[in-house]
């Protein structure tokens, strides 16, 4: 290997991550990808002439002194691959904190070729026992109910793939989940694509406001590492007095939130105005109510409404911000090197940020590129004639009300106007969870949706709750409701 231009930072784009080059951020993009060969091979080359961080991105941890940044943070990286080439063979299990061990061991896994899964670090045992298991990895660190140390020998394992390099629990898994395989250069891909969509440069800053392990949280750190912008590590949340404090203290110029965090946001009176430097919002992770998109985007200097998932490393379409009044309910445009298409209603992404595929044990860790680029997401929608995206539902979220098809989006979608509301499926049945509801209101909301669906309302099982279960990642919790029903 070439000695590298920069102190504990390598120049082999494949064998050690490096970025490929991207057009400078802010350029102009189409739904169609044109970089990289998107429509005959899915995945782009990835040149080995910029480095992943970019020498200027820093990292401010917050409620601490000091920036860390080109070589001393390139230097921090290398001991912490020091660190992981004393451990055996294999896969890491971490606990992915919004700190700063965490962040490093993240970036050195990727510059050491070491497959790192970045799971929740307050994962009950045994679901954390359950996935050893399975996985076999070579170490647990940073776990909050689990010893950092080894684990037993492998045995006969296969290694894992060269490519791989990050794994993911599938959005929204609990207890038995799988995982999602990605590669270094899906990694790396996303992040320039997402600096590129957002117009991401040196001067932004943003705060670590959704949790790391949560693809939309990694991709707000991998997106500003690879733009040579600021991240600050905070693990205070949304409601906290203290983010807010640290959010002014260090200047951040955008935040990432989910639709569940805008609700509270709005209930809060939050109001940009009263941060000076915060200049950029961003929400993903499931559909935000129409009147909250205009609220905040007539609020902000730029609201971008996005769609991803984490089969597709995190973001898929960026809806840009003049265009929010002329494509209202759309998800926006295919990322830059990406492009979308419709086969059947469902929703398929064609781009070098697709997943190498799921895995359910140690052995599939072994396996190559599975998908070739092109995802099918599970999501219905169509495309206008611009290219922009609109999302109606998911295939998998349809329930029976006496023999009826019934999409549980919809009945969501239905209800945008009373608030926070989940719904799940049942036997014949649906039910619809409301926030802050009581008896008879539950009554008037079955009555309401049995006469606009023109089913009889005794299919409707609407119970009120304080609050609406969420993950960790902020979105709602559908799992923990049906085990209540």
């Amino acid at each position: 290997m070439p000695p590298s231009p920069h102190p504990g930072v390598h120049t082999d784009g494949e064998a050690m991550g490096s970025l490929s080059r991207s057009p400078r951020p802010g350029a102009p993009h189409t739904a169609d990808a044109t970089d990289g060969g998107i429509g005959g091979s899915a995945r782009q080359e990835v040149r080995p002439t910029e480095c992943f961080p970019h020498p200027d991105a820093r990292i401010v941890v917050a409620g601490e002194p000091g920036v860390l940044t080109g070589d001393e943070l390139a230097a921090r990286i290398g001991s912490a691959t020091q660190s992981l080439a004393a451990l055996p063979p294999g896969p890491v299990f971490c606990g992915m904190r919004n700190d700063l061990p965490s962040v490093l061991r993240y970036l050195a896994a990727l510059r050491a070729g070491r497959p790192i899964a970045l799971l929740d670090p307050d994962l009950p045992p045994r679901t954390l026992a359950e996935l050893a298991a399975r996985f076999k990895p070579a170490a647990l660190l940073g776990f909050t109910r689990a010893a950092d140390g080894l684990r037993r020998a492998r045995g006969g394992t296969p290694e894992p793939h060269p490519d791989l390099a990050v794994l993911l629990a599938t959005s929204g898994s609990t207890g038995n989940p799988k995982l999602v395989r990605l590669s270094r250069s899906a990694v790396l891909a996303n992040a320039r694509a997402i600096a590129t969509a957002l117009a991401i440069g040196p001067d932004e800053t943003a705060p670590t406001s959704l949790p790391l392990y949560y693809s939309y949280g990694l991709s707000v750190l991998n997106s500003h590492l690879a733009a040579g912008a600021t991240v600050v590590l905070t693990d205070a949340g949304l409601l906290e007095r203290s983010f807010w404090t640290m959010l002014d203290e260090h200047r951040c110029t955008s935040l990432a939130a989910v639709p569940y965090q805008y609700e509270m946001l709005r209930k809060l009176r939050f109001d940009p105005a009263e941060h000076p430097a915060l200049t950029t919002l961003t929400q993903a992770g499931g559909r935000l109510r129409p009147e909250l998109v205009t609220e905040f985007a007539a609020n902000a200097k730029r609201f971008f409404v996005m769609y991803g998932q984490t089969e597709a490393t995190a973001r898929i379409a960026v809806l840009p911000h003049d265009r929010l009044a002329t494509k209202p309910g759309s998800a926006g445009l295919a990322v830059p090197g990406g492009r979308l298409t419709i086969d059947d209603g469902q929703v398929v992404y064609h781009g070098p940020n697709v997943m190498m595929g799921y895995a359910e044990t140690a052995d599939d860790l072994a396996r190559g590129d599975d998908l070739g680029g092109v995802l099918p997401t599970g999501d219905l929608g169509h495309l206008d004639d611009e290219g922009f995206l609109y999302i109606t539902g998911r295939m998998r979220r349809i329930a029976k009300v006496f023999g009826v098809r019934v999409n549980l989006d919809d009945i969501e979608h239905l209800l945008r106007d009373r608030g926070p509301v989940a719904a799940t499926s049942g036997d014949d049945r649906i039910t619809v969870w409301a926030e802050g509801l009581d008896t008879d209101g539950c009554t008037t909301l079955a009555r309401r949706l049995g006469s606009e669906l023109r089913l009889h309302w005794s299919g409707f099982d609407v119970r009120g709750v304080d609050r609406l279960p969420l993950l960790g990642t902020g979105k709602i919790d559908y799992s923990a409701l049906e085990a209540r029903t």
